[in-house]
């Protein structure tokens, strides 16, 4: 793509280097450094920190993930990004983005500059959907933006206001819950107990730490591909994405290339043989550091008996041996998801930040 001047602002593409820290790895330390700060900056905690070595497999493989990068520099110095994810498969008509400005530079034209070029490298994709997420602190705000689904709110932030004011209609807002993992698991125990008594003989837990062994794959494979249908988005466009036992071992493999230990807790369907819900929790190199959960689901045709506290609970329980140094797991729900959060609260987990989804239709 041509390098664009605008207002001494120059935009160029992200070329992401070979490995994390060789000499080519230079602008990908910026782009992190920059990642970390917008993120304390808008939630108000540094719960949702990373490396570069967690954020770069994702970059090397795009088998299954389209990404797109965008720097913008004044002066030499990095003082935005625009980061780009799209589905792979063919007919995928929807689009995603990151928009990073340096804390404290809004309003100086980068950010309009920014999501010009996003906008025209969508649409040359042939995108008609483009999405992007705010983060938000935990905070009261006389006139806060309200979703389309009409659960919870989201404040005024300057990356809200803008992408507001380029048409982009608020959809959806989720709650970044935390768990303190230093506290006792009495509750988790107590859950765990009460929910494999509801589940029945139908159900039992099956649990692995990546990689995914063989004769699981295929299960694995198939309830990873529904997190995408299968959860509240609102009107969020949302395309379908293939999964077969290849694409579970190449995120495996980034996994593993970031330094990532993944624990899974998933129930097995007895009478069919097959996976109807999973828990994922994934902390990095350092296993000190927060852990994240990476999803948790249950099949539509199966709820109602108590398989996401199931799975929860049981990979809670199984975590404190796998990362007895991580002081916490942060997860993302959907506000409208009120099973699930009656299960993260249960169970004692308390709000930290919000993330707000913002989609506009491209024509």
């Amino acid at each position: 793509m041509t390098t664009t001047d605008t207002n001494a602002i120059v935009i160029a593409p992200f070329v992401p280097p070979s490995a994390p820290h060789g000499p080519d790895a230079a602008e990908l330390h910026e782009l992190v450094a920059l990642d970390n700060a917008v993120c304390l900056s808008d939630s108000g905690g540094d719960h949702l920190r990373q490396t570069a070595e967690e954020m770069l497999p994702g970059w090397l493989d795009q088998t299954d993930r389209l990404r797109r990068g965008f720097i913008a520099r004044r002066g030499g110095r990095l003082v935005g990004a625009l980061l780009m994810g799209f589905a792979a498969e063919t007919g995928s008509v929807a689009g995603e983005f990151d928009l990073l400005i340096e804390p404290g530079q809004w309003g100086q034209g980068i950010e309009d500059a920014l999501l010009d070029v996003g906008e025209a490298e969508a649409r040359a994709l042939g995108r008609t959907s483009l999405q992007a997420w705010s983060l938000h602190p935990v905070a009261e705000d006389a006139e806060p933006y309200v979703p389309r689904t009409g659960w919870g709110r989201a404040t005024r932030t300057d990356l809200a206001r803008f992408l507001a004011s380029r048409g982009y209609e608020l959809e959806q807002v989720e709650r970044n819950s935390g768990f303190d993992l230093r506290n006792s698991l009495e509750i988790a125990t107590a859950a765990y107990a009460r929910a494999e008594a509801a589940a029945g003989d139908d159900y039992r837990v099956v649990a692995w730490t990546l990689p995914t062994p063989a004769e699981l794959r295929a299960g694995f494979a198939a309830i990873l591909s529904r997190l995408a249908t299968d959860v509240p988005s609102g009107d969020l466009v949302i395309d379908e994405e293939a999964w077969d036992e290849g694409r579970v071992l190449r995120r495996e493999a980034r996994l593993a290339a970031a330094g990532s230990l993944v624990s899974v807790a998933a129930v097995e369907h007895v009478p069919s043989g097959a996976l109807v819900a999973y828990n994922e929790l994934l902390i990095g190199e350092d296993r000190s550091g927060v852990t994240h959960q990476y999803g948790t689901l249950v099949a539509k045709e199966h709820r109602g008996h108590r398989l996401g506290m199931l799975v929860k609970a049981a990979n809670l329980l199984r975590w404190r041996e796998l990362a007895p140094q991580s002081p916490q797991v942060s997860t993302f729900n959907a506000e409208e998801n009120r099973p699930m959060l009656d299960i993260n609260e249960a169970i004692g987990f308390v709000p930290l930040s919000y993330a707000a989804a913002w989609q506009r239709a491209l024509v």
